[in-house]
């Protein structure tokens, strides 16, 4: 590795690893789509389960003096090259003394520099996972927010049967954003199935339990992340980061070192540049009398099995 002066920062690392932690509750989904697979190569080839091999079915009767059937199937390979995605906040010496009685100028300097990378990360897994050029899927019955005659379990139900169809697979997950989630709750056919089980359940306002009971799936990842599309001094230009016209259902890894089981895909990260997922290090720069923090991660965020993924469209119309 290159020689540098920046310091990598223990204490701001573990503010960054408890950030990473809380990410979920703030909106960052992407690390629960696509669990971290931590890997001391920059760049390699890993085995990937082709589908037939799911589903292969072989005669295994064995005749007296005969061998057993056995498998000839062979791994499929894909390729993962990491690489680096970093953000700077430099501390004026005069400004941090200036808001020192109001702030700490280092921790809001690191807060801000670790939700821009996250913000990245989640913007660079939600264009993967949502993409219908990548994924099989359907449109829906009728838009979720059409709440007199939608069916949202319905079209999830035919998700399941096409993933099942196609690979034997049981999904475990429905991801979408969580503005979403409150036109499901609105919906007529929605709260008639849940108050059955759920008396005291209000109408727009299910939780997720509720929900995932619904949907018959063992977890909603719902994201929460916003964006500001507009240039610094323009007006904001704020959108959610996982568009709400689209909602996928997938089998989504356990995550772990053990990339065998069939999921939508991993976060590949490289541990000899970045230990962690989320590094944040320091270092000074006199020509601006300022200290510097860095945020940064090398990573690729790999779809592994396409079959593992449903996208179902025009949930909520564009």
């Amino acid at each position: 590795m290159p020689q540098t002066k920046a310091i990598i920062r223990p204490d701001l690392g573990a503010m960054a690893f408890e950030y990473s932690l809380t990410a979920a509750g703030l909106g960052f989904i992407a690390q629960l789509v696509l669990p971290p697979f931590y890997t001391p190569l920059k760049t390699a080839q890993y085995p990937v389960i082709p589908a037939e091999a799911l589903l292969e079915d072989v005669d295994t009767q064995r005749a007296p003096r005969t061998a057993y059937a056995r498998g000839d199937w062979e791994f499929d390979f894909l390729d993962f090259n990491c690489s680096e995605n970093g953000y700077e906040e430099p501390i004026d010496d005069s400004e941090a003394q200036l808001y020192r009685n109001y702030f700490d100028a280092e921790t809001m300097a690191t807060y801000r520099a670790m939700g821009i990378i996250l913000r990245r990360l989640e913007k660079r897994v939600a264009s993967k996972i949502f993409n219908p050029g990548i994924f099989d899927g359907h449109a829906v019955g009728k838009a979720w927010n059409s709440y007199a005659d939608a069916d949202p379990r319905a079209d999830v139900i035919a998700g399941f049967e096409a993933i099942r169809m196609s690979t034997g697979l049981k999904p475990n997950a429905l991801i979408l954003d969580e503005s979403v989630l409150r036109h499901v709750s609105m919906c007529e056919s929605v709260i008639d199935r849940v108050k059955y089980s759920n008396p005291d359940a209000i109408r727009g306002d299910l939780t997720i339990p509720q929900l995932q009971a619904y949907f018959g799936v063992d977890q909603i990842i719902a994201a929460g992340a916003v964006r500001n599309a507009a240039a610094k001094g323009k007006a904001k230009s704020i959108s959610p980061v996982w568009s709400p016209t689209m909602a996928m259902l997938g089998v989504v890894s356990s995550g772990g070192q053990d990339l065998r089981e069939p999921s939508l895909g991993r976060i590949f990260s490289w541990e000899e540049d970045a230990p962690e997922m989320l590094v944040v290090e320091t270092y000074r720069e006199e020509q601006i009398r300022s200290d510097v923090v860095r945020a940064r991660q090398n990573t690729d965020e790999c779809i592994q099995f396409v079959g593992a993924g449903h996208l179902m469209t025009g949930v909520i119309p564009a």
